[in-house]
């Protein structure tokens, strides 16, 4: 099912309307729908680069709001919404675990998993049945989809279609890197200041 839903994501990166659907599975990824939008966002870049920031501001804006959403139904629908969403990506029952982990590391959590491949929507429905600050979390979600997206429609416009294999099979691996150069020159800036 995931394969046809990718599939059919990348079909409507080159329709008439895929600024519109990109944003729309931006907004959706953050809060519920399984297929990221790099999918659409990497082809996008490749094939008008002039666009690269555009699109890749329009994944930022589209994903924090998104991202709200997950905080809500954390927030509001926890034992009716945001449970089963969790569930589905095996993170049930883990609830204890991760309000002790949100208690020492909140900040970090979303900035560095919102980097990374997994799932958002764990982060955004989580930090919302945290009831983890909300400001907190909209600054963290600004900085850590923007660097993200930015990063991919870059890398997509400067490299074009051929670097599509190298980025899905090493996307982890290369947000892993930026997230470390990051959290870096955060704890040298604190040292040095």
């Amino acid at each position: 099912m995931l394969a046809g839903l990718k599939t059919r994501t990348l079909e409507l990166a080159r329709g008439p309307n895929a600024e519109r659907t990109l944003f729309a599975i931006s907004f959706a990824e953050s809060s519920f729908f399984p297929i990221p939008p790099d999918v659409m966002l990497g082809p996008m870049a490749a094939a008008d680069p002039q666009r690269w920031a555009r699109y890749a501001l329009t994944c930022t804006i589209a994903s924090v709001l998104g991202g709200l959403l997950g905080y809500a139904i954390g927030f509001f629908l926890w034992e009716s919404v945001g449970q089963a969403i969790i569930s589905l990506f095996g993170y049930a029952g883990k609830e204890a675990e991760l309000r002790a982990f949100y208690d020492q590391w909140g900040a970090w959590f979303i900035f560095l998993k919102g980097l990374t491949p997994i799932p958002f929507k764990l982060v955004t429905i989580v930090s919302g049945a945290m009831a983890f600050s909300l400001p907190i979390f909209v600054i963290a979600a600004i900085i850590t989809r923007g660097l993200r997206f930015f990063l991919v429609a870059w890398l997509f416009q400067k490299y074009g279609p051929r670097f599509a294999p190298v980025l899905e099979k090493r996307l982890g691996l290369v947000l892993l890197g930026v997230a470390a150069l990051v959290v870096a020159g955060l704890v040298a800036a604190h040292f040095l200041l």
